[in-house]
Parts: C-alpha cells; structure tokens; sequence
C-alpha cells in the first residue's frame, strides 16, 4: 500500500468507518452539483469497494483523505486511468472532499501529493484532470496545481446526459524537468 502524507492530510487505504462519510458526501447535492445527480449508500460504498481493490492490485488510484491533526476522513483524492470511451487516454487525477473541508487548500495539497506520486514513483511524464466546463472550483484547484487548459480538448461526456453538465474541460500538467 502507498500510502501518501502531506503537512496536513493522510491519504490511506479505505476503511469501513469510511463508508458513512462517503455515503454522505456523495449524497450532500452541494457536492455532487457538478455531477448528474447524487449516488445512494450502496453506490458509495461500491464506488469504496472499487477504490480499495484498484489500491490492491495497482498501488494507487483513488486513496481515502483524512487530516493528519485529527484522522477525520474527509474525501478522496488520486490517480485512475482515464476511462474508455473519451476523446483521450492518460492518467486522470482527482478529488472529492465533503463541504466541511471547502476552503482550507485540501483539495489542492492531496492533489499536489498525488502528482508528486505520479511523477516521482510512478514516473509519469503527464497527468491531466477534467472536470464540467461550470465548475470553478476544480478548475481553480487545477490552475493551482499549475495545470493547464487547451479549448481545443474540451468536450462532451458520453457518459453525461444533454445539459449543462455534458461540457468538459481537460487540463494537464507535465512532468517537472529535472535539475541536472
């Protein structure tokens, strides 16, 4: 297990006292606005099962965050590859925190973690990350992270039904040269 630590969070392994905060946040629509509608208690703990077994067998993936001070689980941050079917292939990187932990720079120091994973151990030269073309919170965590976008690459999630939400934008981060 790959276990990732920053200043102030934890990203770990899941585990069963995980499933009630995730179920919550996945059902907290404030959360999810940004996504087709929000998931009941037995979809979140799939999307957990999932999760853990994808750290299993690759590593790393999607890691369960909670705050070092406290060891409160706060959301998910890491790494996937980006799935079949979209206009690109990669390696996405993510995040989804509860609303509790909203402005405080989580989002952006898990994220920072797992690219120094991506880059460092797993030696990836790029890593991109999408998000709805309305979501300018993650989009601002993304420009941050010193990601960057191409209008070029935006589009529509086959996944997403017709609306607001279709539209996607992609950003991306290459690895950092190394100083020789």
């Amino acid at each position: 297990m790959s276990e990732l630590r920053t200043e102030r969070l934890v990203l770990r392994d899941w585990r069963a006292s995980d499933l009630a905060p995730w179920a919550a946040l996945n059902a907290d629509p404030e959360v999810r606005e940004y996504f087709p509608g929000v998931l009941t208690r037995e979809e979140s703990e799939a999307s957990a099962a999932r999760f853990q077994a994808d750290l299993d067998r690759r590593g790393w993936g999607w890691w369960a965050v909670e705050t070092a001070a406290a060891g409160e689980f706060i959301g998910f941050a890491g790494l996937d590859p980006v799935e079949d079917g979209m206009p690109f292939t990669g390696v996405e990187a993510g995040w989804r925190l509860a609303r509790p932990a909203w402005g405080h720079g989580y989002a952006t120091e898990a994220a920072r973690a797992v690219l120094g994973h991506a880059f460092g151990e797993l030696g990836l030269a790029e890593v991109l990350a999408l998000t709805t073309a309305t979501n300018a919170r993650s989009r601002a965590v993304m420009r941050r992270l010193g990601m960057t976008r191409d209008p070029a690459e935006d589009f529509d999630d086959p996944d997403v039904p017709e609306g607001p939400l279709r539209r996607c934008v992609v950003y991306r981060l290459r690895r950092p040269a190394q100083a020789g």
